[in-house]
């Protein structure tokens, strides 16, 4: 494939029309409309039709414009990536998955240490499932996988985990819900509604095994893949919900709520999965060494 022209039809598409390509691209409509029918030419398929005086992609052309936005967006990265900038220091890139599980404070206590390096860091931060990251992980479109549990040993990647620390487990309402607790924690959340983490969570099986070896009957109201949405809700008052306790002082102030109790027993744990069985990425050594040492240490 020509890919010269294809970067002449996906500018026409993303332009409009032939007119404004051309001098977006400082060549004739002429020349645009030779270039794109080669491409169709060598397609079998035309890309474009005619709407009166404009051009619509046809259904081969809304496919073809699919790959070569990811072609040109890839092209730019690998620029960004390798290119010296002009006049200026070298970016490093570090791309992260963070698995959706995680508490946003959390995600961003563990990061912060890339962005202080003294070379300049661009941070490209993504969140979703963690087998899906995995994926990712694998075909080299992330340098790092943050997630609450490690890699399965069932997954067929390779990769490695790397334990950044773990954390007991604090409970939290607003002060509304506070007057009507009544007892010591953690008896005091009988009857109380509580808001828990999805099914998915690997906190949540430890959860309901801790509430039912303390005899704990609370009513539980909602589930939530989000922790920063779980909280949201408990902020409004609409039930008792938990978050590490390492963060219990960013929580209590950003959320407005206060803290009822800690359960020593609910642990959770936070991994760094990569590729390397050694970390050699600056980003990745920063952020295990500062978490080990700083924001899990205690």
């Amino acid at each position: 494939m020509n890919f010269k022209h294809l970067h002449y039809f996906w500018v026409t598409a993303k332009a409009g029309g032939v007119m404004r390509a051309g001098e977006q691209l400082h060549t004739t409509p002429q020349t645009l409309s030779g270039q794109i029918k080669l491409l169709e030419d060598w397609l079998g398929r035309k890309l474009f039709r005619k709407r009166g005086r404009q051009l619509e992609l046809t259904e081969e052309g809304r496919l073809a414009m699919g790959y070569a936005e990811q072609i040109f967006t890839l092209g730019a990265e690998l620029e960004a990536a390798v290119r010296l900038s002009r006049g200026g220091p070298q970016v490093l890139e570090f791309r992260v998955g963070v698995a959706d599980s995680v508490a946003k404070s959390v995600v961003y206590r563990l990061l912060e240490p890339a962005l202080s390096l003294a070379e300049p860091v661009r941070l490209i931060c993504s969140e979703g499932k963690f087998p899906d990251l995995l994926a990712q992980l694998a075909l080299h479109r992330l340098d790092l996988v943050l997630a609450d549990e490690p890699m399965p040993s069932r997954v067929s990647v390779k990769a490695f985990n790397h334990p950044l620390g773990s954390t007991a487990m604090s409970f939290f309402c607003a002060p509304e819900l506070h007057t009507q607790l009544q007892g010591t924690f953690p008896q005091c959340l009988n009857g109380m509604p509580l808001l828990v983490p999805g099914a998915a969570a690997s906190i949540r099986q430890p959860l309901e095994a801790w509430l039912t070896r303390h005899h704990l009957q609370p009513r539980v109201i909602g589930e939530f893949d989000d922790a920063a949405l779980m909280k949201a809700f408990g902020r409004e008052g609409r039930g008792i919900f938990m978050a590490p306790t390492v963060l219990e002082v960013e929580t209590a102030r950003e959320f407005g709520v206060a803290m009822i109790g800690r359960a020593p027993e609910l642990v959770e744990e936070f991994f760094a999965v990569s590729v390397e069985r050694r970390i050699t990425h600056p980003c990745v050594v920063a952020i295990t060494h500062a978490a080990r040492k700083q924001l899990f240490s205690a």
